[in-house]
């Protein structure tokens, strides 16, 4: 969420309203072919190192507040810790219950670790979009994004990993032949196989792909409306309109963060349940 001071406080050199959005939406990236740090290098030897490193922190952040709670859990007398978590699991184990139709042992923690991770990384964007860049360029880092699933490479390769247990089980539950028959005779029947397969291959390019642009996009605009939000207060400084300009912008800073909450949360919700749906229907028979 933007606040006015840190609005007009950004990283030293991003003057204008255009740099200070191109500077915000940069990523800190390391070209593997240079081994050098380079915010504007591009190319498939270059990491995003910002996203890479909120994202794999939020991802141990999960696994150890869940470990805390599992290991301090009891019978009689349960913590708040404790009741959040079951509510936790018990949510996400109803909704995997009533959509997943197959035997697995591994699909309940799966959807509630991507509920729950991608929620983390999503909730990252709730912090004053000034706050972690202005203290990692003071310690010398010139790009920080903290929002990993705004992050394209993020959302893609969660996407990707989904897809992979797709094919995986399909052909596990199915058979490499029984996956080929299902290609090539669903739903026309074998005399339309051509047309068949052509549906069956646009059919699962998109679910990948859809997941990850849907997630991508609603939360990179979320990203882009609070970095507006702290737009207005860039270049007021000491001038008459830096009080109504600040007021302004912490109202419209709180109504936004308010309602972004639903939109980080459903965005968490629905990548996780469409993961339970793809792999159900992968679990299907024909």
């Amino acid at each position: 969420m933007a606040s006015a001071e840190e609005g007009a406080t950004t990283a030293e050199g991003v003057g204008s309203a255009t740099q200070y959005i191109q500077h915000h939406l940069t990523n800190l990236k390391f070209d593997l072919g240079s081994m050098q740090f380079d915010g504007h290098a591009s190319g498939f030897w270059v990491l995003n190192v910002d996203s890479l490193f909120f994202a794999i922190v939020l991802g141990v952040f999960f696994l150890f507040f869940f470990h805390l709670a599992a290991k301090k859990a009891t019978a009689t007398e349960p913590g708040g810790l404790q009741n959040f978590v079951e509510m936790v699991v018990d949510f996400t184990d109803t909704q995997v219950r009533d959509i997943f139709h197959g035997q697995s042992k591994l699909i309940a923690p799966l959807a509630l670790t991507i509920f729950v991770w991608v929620f983390l990384m999503n909730f990252m964007d709730l912090i004053p979009v000034d706050a972690i860049p202005v203290a990692a360029h003071a310690s010398g880092i010139d790009y920080m994004k903290v929002v990993p699933s705004t992050d394209l490479n993020i959302t893609f390769g969660l996407s990707l990993s989904v897809f992979a247990l797709m094919i995986f089980y399909s052909i596990k539950i199915k058979g490499p032949m029984g996956y080929l028959k299902e290609m090539l005779t669903h739903p026309f029947g074998p005399w339309l196989a051509p047309f068949n397969l052509a549906l069956f291959v646009v059919e699962t390019v998109a679910k990948p792909v859809s997941l990850s642009l849907r997630l991508f996009g609603n939360l990179y605009a979320g990203e882009l409306i609070f970095i507006l939000i702290a737009v207005f207060t860039l270049g007021a400084g000491a001038s008459l309109l830096a009080v109504p300009m600040f007021i302004l912008q912490i109202l419209l800073g709180v109504g936004w963060a308010i309602f972004h909450i639903l939109v980080i949360t459903l965005q968490a919700y629905i990548f996780g349940m469409l993961t339970i749906v793809y792999l159900s229907m992968a679990h299907e028979h024909h």
